[in-house]
Formats: structure tokens, sequence, C-alpha cells
């Protein structure tokens, strides 16, 4: 004991940091560094989805940023997707204005004026009427469409740049960077508050939810202990030099649950988010980079952000994130600056990144991600498997033996070989390949890509008025010693509507008819398995009657069901599962 005191004299106070390297040792430290072969016949692991799992790092420069930006550069009109990947540009809030929603006065449910369309009025930040973002989020709720609130947020998220120029000119193809000079745009998105409040909640756990790690020379580190991340624990880390990714925050904040439910719809592809909290004068992440399109919301401080251009042809829009990235494999970046809060920064998926804190200010960003895994091969990986059953199935083409002698002609060691066989060889190839397109079952494959994402997608958030036209408004209670209230009276005139436009798709499977929804999804990434009904196929023709209505309420009596028992059913099964809503209140007893 007396060792053990002396030894924390000869120390001084032991940081959380500090324990963790003792305990760890030096074989538990994880050390990342690009460059170290791997064995023969080994391949790097491929990192596995998570939501929210974007990037964010960097490595700490050798001298000062620079404090002058690099000069301006200006996209060609035109950008083939196809061709070289090309320079970022800056705009600043001087660009042209998109049209944008307008504060209004009225509460969460109210409605705009003139119906649903778009509310009037050019960029404006959210913080301009003092509701910060949350109120931004109250003035979409007035839209009842929820096709044309992703819109919205999505036009404001990019604004002053315009939606349809960002998507011809950057989007899968250049940074961009947005400076707009006014801190306040995020206010109320996320903060420091919102962090120090998630780890007091008790549910953020080390490696599961939150990330301690470190970057020093060309060093990357994760610093995680194992349970429950403690604020007394997680804050000495930082004081000690170390960066919180926060992995999952709309699971603690109903702000970033809300902003990303409504931008998923927007993307039809998950809609993810990190948080970053960096210490001044460090960073936590190497060079890197992510297999997502990556949104970087400076929430608050500033931080020094070097983006660089894909490698290789190969590094461009890739499949899976990179490991990490040494200096000497970079060279010189295409963008550099100093995000402050309010600024964004977008670079599309294999843009290598790094960023680090200067030393007077901390940093606190968000990075929201999409298209993860959502590329043209993707689907294919869905589709020809199905386009070649199909194919076995139907043409004997397909079943028919290959050439007894095709090994003697075929294969690499007879690739550069002139024979009549082999071209014929080939030309079959080709042709059965081109027949294959027949047979390929394109609109199933998009079902099953569907079905993925209902099972990536967040629940939606509820206004009030929803959750009172819903069934989680509905009454039902102990009282008196028993339920009451519980009868679902819904009837021939009772008029619902879908409560989402994207929280249902109807698939015809082998299986049968199958309705899968996202309203009883988890915050937490795949916690819930899909949620899906099995359908009757006469209910097929409801189902889509309700999807083509939306945003308009229709009379139970109107769906297309052979029985007025049969629609009163197929209604109140919806119901119950929080898929549709009334117009009114249903009626207490």
């Amino acid at each position: 004991m007396a060792a053990v005191v002396a030894e924390q004299r000869e120390l001084g106070r032991l940081s959380a940091l500090a324990v963790y390297r003792r305990m760890a040792g030096a074989g538990r430290m994880e050390r990342r560094r690009r460059g170290a072969p791997l064995p023969a016949g080994r391949k790097r692991a491929k990192a596995r989805p998570r939501r929210g799992r974007a990037g964010g790092g960097g490595s700490k420069p050798e001298a000062p940023p620079p404090t002058v930006l690099p000069s301006r550069v200006e996209l060609p009109v035109e950008a083939p997707v196809e061709g070289p990947v090309e320079a970022p540009v800056e705009a600043s809030v001087e660009a042209p204005a998109d049209p944008r929603p307008e504060a209004t006065a009225a509460g969460l449910d109210s409605k705009p004026r003139g119906g649903s369309k778009a509310m009037p009025g050019g960029p404006r930040p959210a913080g301009e009427d003092g509701g910060g973002v949350s109120g931004l989020l109250r003035r979409l709720a007035g839209l009842e469409d929820s096709r044309q609130r992703a819109a919205e947020l999505f036009r404001w998220l990019l604004a002053p740049v315009a939606p349809a120029e960002f998507l011809r000119r950057h989007w899968e193809r250049a940074p961009l960077l947005l400076r707009r000079g006014d801190p306040g745009y995020y206010a109320g998105l996320f903060s420091t508050a919102d962090f120090d409040a998630a780890l007091r909640g008790g549910e953020v756990h080390f490696g599961t939810h939150l990330d301690v790690t470190s970057y020093a020379e060309g060093v990357r580190e994760t610093h995680n202990p194992s349970g429950r991340a403690l604020p007394a624990v997680v804050w000495d880390f930082y004081q000690n030099g170390c960066s919180l990714r926060l992995l999952c925050p709309q699971a603690f904040s109903p702000t970033v649950w809300h902003f990303l439910s409504i931008l998923q719809e927007q993307f039809g592809s998950m809609a993810g988010a990190n948080t970053y909290l960096t210490p001044p004068g460090t960073q936590g992440f190497a060079p890197h980079y992510d297999d997502i399109e990556a949104f970087v919301l400076q929430l608050e401080g500033k931080k020094h952000w070097r983006i660089y251009r894909p490698r290789t042809d190969a590094e461009v829009l890739p499949q899976f994130s990179s490991p990490n990235l040494t200096q000497a494999e970079l060279g010189e970046p295409v963008l550099e600056t100093v995000l402050e809060a309010g600024d964004l920064l977008y670079f599309p998926r294999g843009f290598i990144h790094q960023g680090d804190c200067l030393p007077d200010a901390h940093s606190l960003h968000i990075t929201v991600s999409s298209y993860q895994r959502n590329s043209w091969a993707d689907f294919l990986e869905k589709l020809l498997p199905a386009a070649l059953q199909m194919a076995l199935e139907e043409d004997v083409e397909y079943r028919r033996g290959l050439p007894m002698d095709y090994l003697q002609y075929m294969g690499v060691a007879n690739s550069d070989t002139v024979d009549v066989r082999r071209t014929a060889f080939v030309e079959k190839v080709q042709s059965l390949i081109k027949k294959l397109v027949d047979y390929a079952p394109i609109d199933a494959a998009v079902d099953q890509r569907a079905k993925r994402f209902f099972h990536d997608c967040l629940p939606p958030v509820l206004t009030q008025s929803e959750k009172a036209q819903s069934v989680y408004g509905f009454p039902a209670r102990w009282q008196d010693g028993g339920p009451c209230n519980v009868d679902i009276l819904i009837t021939k005139d009772t008029e619902v509507r879908l409560l989402r436009h994207g929280i249902v798709r109807l698939c015809n499977e082998e299986a049968g008819v199958m309705l899968y929804y996202t309203t009883e999804n988890s915050r937490v990434y795949h916690k819930e398995e899909l949620k899906f009904l099995e359908l009757d196929p006469e209910y097929t023709d409801s189902i889509e009657f309700l999807l083509s209505s939306y945003p308009n309420h229709v009379s139970v009596a109107n769906l297309p069901c052979e029985t007025l028992e049969e629609k009163i059913s197929l209604a109140t099964l919806l119901f119950e599962k929080g898929i549709l809503t009334t117009k009114k209140p249903l009626a207490k007893i």
C-alpha cells in the first residue's frame, strides 16, 4: 500500500487516460497505422455498417494552419459523373437565394396558409426567430406532406445553394464549403450541454455509444474502458486531450432524432449521425476516407479541415471506408479551411479528410451521413442472382451442360490462344448474359432494397395533434379497478390517412403480400427486427389507394375492399400499428 501511495505522489494526480494506458498496456492500445503489410492471403476487415459511423478526424499539422483561405475555385457548369474528380466550391451567404421555410407565429400543429404548399421566403437561419432548429422543425410540421417537409429541410441545410445546383455540381462529385457567418444557424440541434446530459442519463456505454480517441505523431488510438461512460471519467479523458465521438446522438437527443427522421425521406437512404467533441489544440482521428456522403455541421467552436481528392480511380465513391492513412500518402489538399459555428462542409465518399482543433477553441460538430451501400452495384447484387434464378427456371438454355472439352481451351493459361472453340464459348456467355436482362425482376429487387432501408429507418416523430389523432393518443387507460376506453371505434365515416408517406412499403413476395412499416422501429440502429404485416391479397388495392391519396384524408367507406367489414378491419389494424391517423381524434367513450 505504501508503494502505491508513493507512486501516486511521484506521478501526481492520475488521469483517466493515464489509468487506461497503465491498465491496457501496449498490447491492448489500438494503434492504427496505414501501410503495415498484411499476412499473405489476408484481406483488411471491412467496416460493418452502423448507423452514424460517419467520418471526421484528422491529423495535427506540423505547422500552424494558414490564416488566409485558399482562393475560390469554381466548377464547370456541367460536370460528368464519369469524369475526373473536380475541385471544391466555396459559397458565401451572398450566393443566389433559394426559397426557404418562413417563420410563422403558429405552433407545432398549425397549418400554413394556402394549404400544404411550400412556405415562402428567402433562406433564413433556424435561430432567426429565436426557435433554433427546434423552431425550424415546428415550422416544417405545418406542412401536410412529409415529402415536402423533407425537401424543405434539405433546402435549409444547403442554403444559400439551391438543391438542384448542389445535386448537379457537388453530389458524389466535389466538396462544398458554406460559410454563413451565423453562429446560431444550427442552434438547438445539439450542444455540449446535450452531450453532458446524455452522459448523465446513464445510458451511454463506451464502445457501443461513445469512443474516446486520440491521434498524435501518426498514431491513432482508442482509449475505451469497459462499461458505462460516467461523466467524471469521460470529461477527465477530454481534459487530457482526448476527442469524444458519440456514435448515435439520435438515441439521446429528440431534436437530432426528429431532424434525421425527416431527412431520411429525402435521401431514400438511411440518415445517420455522429457528434465529435475535440479539445483545443488536438485531434482525434487520422486522415481517412469514408463510405458515406458526409455533411459536417459546425455546432460550436471551430475546426481546421483539410480535404484531399481520391488518390486513384478505385477510391472514387468507394464501397467501404479506408483504414487510417499517413501524411505521406495524401498529397496536397484541394480544400483547406477553418469551419466556424453555422458553417457546413460537404464531401463525397472517397474524399480523404482530416480535421484538427486550433489552440484557442474547442470544436463540436455533427456529421450527418447517408448513402452507405446505396450504389448501382449494391442494387445489382440483389438483382442479378434473382435474374439468374428466374432464367434457370424458365429457359432451358441456362440449364444445358458446358462443352466437354472447354477446360482445354478456356482459362487464363489459354487466354492468348486463337481457337474457334474459344470464340464460340465467349459468344455464348455474352449471349446468355444479354438474355439475362429479360428475366431481371427489377421491381422486386427494388422492393428488397426498400426492405433494407425500412429496417434502417428511424421511427417518425409525432406532433401533438398527430399523437391525438393516432393510437399513441388513444384514451385507453386503467381506471376504477379495470381498463376503460379500450375499444377503437372506427366506422365507415371515419376519415383516415397515412401518418407519413414514407412509412409503408407494399411487397409481393413468395410468402405472400407483406406490408413493411417503420412506426415501431427503434432510435437505436437495428435494435428492433424489421416490422411487417402479412396481408390478404385483396387488401393490396386499399394500401395503394392510401398511398396515392396521401396527404389527403379518405373515408373508410371509400377503401376499395369488397365488404364494409373488411374496410373497417383493415383501417383498425393499420390504426393500431400507428400507420394510420384520423382526421379528428376518435371520440372518447
